[in-house]
C-alpha cells in the first residue's frame, strides 16, 4: 500500500515523502518524490498543495493513470515524530477519484429549463438486489432541444444503495396510461409496456457525478424520433437486508433551445448479460470478453453512417467481482490505442471517462470489452445476472452523430462451454431454455447451470476454460431502436485475429522536481479543521 506522508510547520518548513509497509508501519521513502507547491491556513481550514510526477520509477511509489485512484486521506493535532506514531482515529477517509479524467464541466447558464425523473416513495424490499422500473413522459416540446447536462438526484442517506440508473427510449406508440405506476423490473407480472424499453439513451452509476455534453453535442428531445416516453431503471443494492426504506432518486435534465450541431447517441457493447457468462470459483484472475464485431458495426455503420461515429465518453460496468475492465479497438487486424480503461476498478465508483481525444469508429472496426475478475472468496460459480453477486461485463459508449444501433454485445456458445467439462448430450422438455442434458451419466437430468456447479473446478482447470472460452465463436447481438434488429442479429462470428497488437509508448519517469506539465500533477487538500487543533497540524496522509 502505498501513501503520501507531509509533516508541515507554519512555515512549510517540514514536509517528507513516506510509504506504508504491509503491516502499516510508516517509514520515510529514500526517494522523495513530493513536493508542496503552497500552503494557507486560516482559523476553520488548512490547504495544502502538492505536486509529483505521474511516473516516478519509485518502487513505493503508484503510477498516477487514466484508472481510479483511490486517495486515502488522515491527520493529527500533534506532529509527527520519527517512531513515534499518532493514530488519527476518526480523522480519516477515502475517495475514488480519477485524477487524470476530471468532468469537462462547463458553465451553463442557471436559467436553463430543466425536468426530473424521480421515484415516488418507492418501497425498497428488504432483499439483495432489486430493480425498479417507472415510466416518465419527456415534456412536450413544439420544437426541437438539446438535454445538454444531466445530474443524479440521489436520495440524501442512499448513496451507497443506488447503485445505477438506466434511462431507456421507449415505443412512441405508447399513451399516457403507462405513467400510472412503478414495477419491478424484469418480473414475470410487469406491464408490457416496458417490453418496448430497450434503447439507452443515458447511463448513471454509483460515485460517478453530473455529466456534461461536449459543447458541439446534445441529447434531442422534441422531435418525432426523439424519445416521448423513458423507462427509469434504478438498481437497489441492500446488501444488509435493511428493512422500512423509501427512495425518492432519481435524475435532473437540463435543456435547452440553443441548439448543437449533432445529436447524441448511446451504444451499450459487451457481454449480453446471462448465465452463458460465468466465471468459475477461487480464480485469481479470469478474464471475459464482450464483442461489439466487425459484422455488426459494418452493417449498421455502412447503413447510416459510413464515415464513421465519433466516440467521446465511455462508462465501463461491472460488479463485485470486477478488478480491471478495459475497452479494445481494433482495425484490419491492428490494434489502436485502447478506447478506454480501468486498471483499479471501484465498484462504488463508476463514471463516464471523458476521452481525451475524439475516437472514430469505422465500419468493420472490432470493438472488445474486456473484464478481468477475481473469485478467489468464492465458491460456486458466479454466473453473468442482475444482482451485485452476478457478473455484467458493459461497455456505454457516448457518441455522435446518432444512429440506429444501441446494442453491440455478444454471448458465448453455451454447448462449447458444456463441453468443456465433458457434457455430450442435451435435450429441451420445452423449444428454449431450460435444457436438461442427458449423457454422460454423472450429469444426467442436471441443468446446464447445475452441471457447471458439480464439475469439480481446480485452479488449472479454471486457467483452462478462460483460455479455452476466449476462443469460442461468439453470438452476435445487433439491435436497433424499438427491438428491431439487424440482419446480422443472432449469427455466429469469430474473436478479431489480432494480427499487430498495439504497442504503447514507453513510460517516461523521473525523480527530479523540474515541473514537466505532461507529467506533472498537482493535488489539492483541504481540511475543515477546528480553532483549537489548526495550530498543530501533525501528519497528512
Amino acid at each position: 500500500m502505498r501513501l503520501l506522508f507531509k509533516k508541515y510547520g507554519y512555515c512549510g518548513e517540514e514536509y517528507e515523502d513516506y510509504f506504508t509497509t504491509a503491516d502499516r508501519t510508516l517509514k520515510k521513502d529514500s526517494q522523495q518524490d513530493y513536493y508542496l507547491e503552497y500552503a494557507l491556513e486560516n482559523s476553520t481550514h488548512t490547504v495544502l498543495g502538492f505536486s509529483r510526477k505521474l511516473h516516478t520509477c519509485d518502487p513505493n511509489d503508484k503510477s498516477i493513470t487514466d484508472s481510479t485512484v483511490r486517495v486515502i486521506w488522515a491527520y493529527h493535532d500533534k506532529d509527527f515524530r520519527e517512531g513515534s506514531q499518532n493514530y488519527h482515529g476518526s480523522n480519516r477517509g477515502t475517495k475514488s477519484l480519477r485524477l487524470l479524467n476530471p468532468e469537462k464541466d462547463t458553465a451553463i447558464s442557471s436559467s436553463l429549463p430543466y425536468f426530473d425523473l424521480t421515484n415516488q416513495n418507492v418501497p425498497i424490499p428488504d432483499k439483495d438486489t432489486t430493480y425498479w422500473c417507472q415510466m416518465f413522459k419527456v415534456p412536450v416540446l413544439h420544437e426541437k432541444h438539446h438535454v445538454i447536462k444531466v445530474e443524479p438526484l440521489i436520495q440524501k442517506g442512499h448513496e451507497n444503495i443506488v447503485h445505477h440508473i438506466l434511462l431507456y427510449q421507449c415505443s412512441s406508440s405508447l399513451n399516457d396510461s403507462v405513467l400510472d405506476y412503478g414495477h419491478e423490473c424484469y418480473h414475470p407480472n410487469m406491464p408490457d409496456s416496458f417490453l418496448t424499453c430497450e434503447t439507452v439513451i443515458f447511463a448513471w452509476a454509483i460515485g460517478g457525478e453530473g455529466f456534461t455534453y461536449p459543447p458541439r453535442v446534445g441529447l434531442s428531445i422534441g422531435t418525432a424520433l426523439d424519445p416521448q416516453y423513458v423507462l427509469m431503471e434504478v438498481h437497489y443494492d441492500n446488501p444488509s437486508y435493511v428493512e422500512g426504506m423509501i427512495d425518492n432518486s432519481g435524475l435532473r435534465l437540463f435543456y435547452t433551445p440553443d441548439l448543437r450541431r449533432y445529436d447524441a447517441g448511446v451504444i451499450e457493447a459487451g457481454l449480453w448479460v446471462s448465465l452463458f457468462h460465468n466465471i468459475p470459483p477461487g480464480m485469481p484472475e479470469f478474464m471475459s470478453e464482450g464483442h461489439c464485431t466487425l459484422e455488426c458495426l459494418e452493417e449498421a455503420l455502412n447503413a447510416e453512417k459510413p464515415s464513421g461515429i465519433h466516440v467521446f465518453a465511455v462508462l465501463l460496468h461491472a460488479h463485485l467481482a470486477g478488478r480491471a475492465i478495459r475497452m479494445r479497438h481494433f482495425r484490419n487486424g491492428d490494434e489502436q490505442q485502447l478506447l478506454a480503461y480501468d486498471d483499479e476498478f471501484d465498484f462504488n465508483f463508476q463514471e463516464f471517462q471523458y476521452l481525451k481525444k475524439e475516437r472514430i469508429i469505422l465500419p468493420g472496426d472490432n470493438l472488445v470489452t474486456e473484464c478481468h475478475y477475481s473469485t478467489l472468496d468464492r465458491l460456486h460459480m458466479t454466473w453473468g445476472g442482475l444482482s451485485t453477486r452476478s457478473e455484467m461485463c458493459l461497455s456505454y459508449l457516448l457518441y455522435y452523430p446518432r444512429i440506429n444501433l444501441t446494442r453491440c454485445a455478444s454471448i458465448p456458445d453455451i454447448m462449447e462451454q458444456l463441453q468443456f467439462i465433458g457434457v455430450k448430450e442435451i435435450y429441451r422438455p420445452v423449444r428454449t431454455w431450460p435444457f436438461i442434458i442427458k449423457s454422460p451419466k454423472q450429469y444426467k437430468n442436471l441443468s446446464f447451470m447445475d452441471a457447471m456447479n458439480k464439475f469439480k473446478w481446480s485452479r488449472e482447470q479454471g486457467v483452462s476454460y478462460n483460455d479455452y472460452v476466449l476462443q469460442l465463436p461468439v453470438n452476435v447481438r445487433c439491435t436497433k431502436t424499438d427491438n428491431a434488429e439487424w440482419t446480422i442479429q443472432g449469427m455466429m462470428a469469430l474473436p478479431p485475429e489480432i494480427e499487430r497488437p498495439y504497442k504503447a509508448e514507453p513510460v517516461i519517469c523521473s525523480s527530479t522536481s523540474s515541473l514537466n506539465c505532461s507529467l506533472f500533477l498537482t493535488l489539492l487538500i483541504v481540511l475543515y479543521i477546528s480553532a483549537t487543533t489548526q495550530r498543530n497540524i501533525g501528519p497528512i496522509v
